[in-house]
């Protein structure tokens, strides 16, 4: 007889919903400085998950965010992101792209699975484990605004600034 899966409230298969409070982090930064999501309470936070850096999709994204990074300001937003790369690696891809926000290290995975952005996804045709690219915004009581799984990389910021937007109307 299969198992009957169990919900959650505020998650979905994949992770938390919207709607749901986001869920705490405390990770070290390119910078090597702890960040914890208390040090965004009461702002917008775009927490967004990456699978590695120098690569080419990786690299648009954090590009695509570091110019938007004015127009988010403006809104109130901070940007953090997140893969489970070093982070003397973090520090070599900031520096060499020159990226405007902190890249946090999850080694470990663990706020990858917290949010569900580690999992089995397909890739080439054939199904692995690895990082759904995912984004979430934060809003300031600390509950998700709005969550992108499984994100292509081109016009997604606009997409979130366009939701940031309309969510501070």
């Amino acid at each position: 007889m299969p198992k009957k899966e169990t919900k959650v409230p505020g998650r979905s298969a994949r992770g938390p919903a919207e709607g749901a409070a986001a869920p705490k982090f405390e990770l070290e930064s390119d910078a090597g400085q702890r960040v914890s999501a208390k040090d965004f309470a009461g702002k917008w936070l775009v927490v967004y998950f990456y699978p590695k850096d120098n690569t080419p999709g990786c690299t648009r994204e954090a590009q695509d965010f570091t110019k938007a990074a004015a127009r988010l300001k403006k809104l109130g937003a901070e940007v953090v992101g997140v893969s489970k790369d070093s982070v003397k690696s973090h520090g070599g891809f900031k520096e060499k792209i020159g990226i405007g926000f902190r890249l946090l290290s999850d080694p470990d995975l663990v706020t990858h699975k917290a949010y569900g952005a580690w999992g089995k996804k397909v890739m080439y045709g054939k199904e692995v484990e690895g990082v759904i690219r995912s984004t979430f915004l934060v809003a300031p009581d600390g509950k998700l605004a709005k969550v992108w799984r499984s994100v292509k990389v081109d016009g997604h910021v606009d997409k979130v600034i366009a939701v940031l937007e309309e969510l501070r109307a």
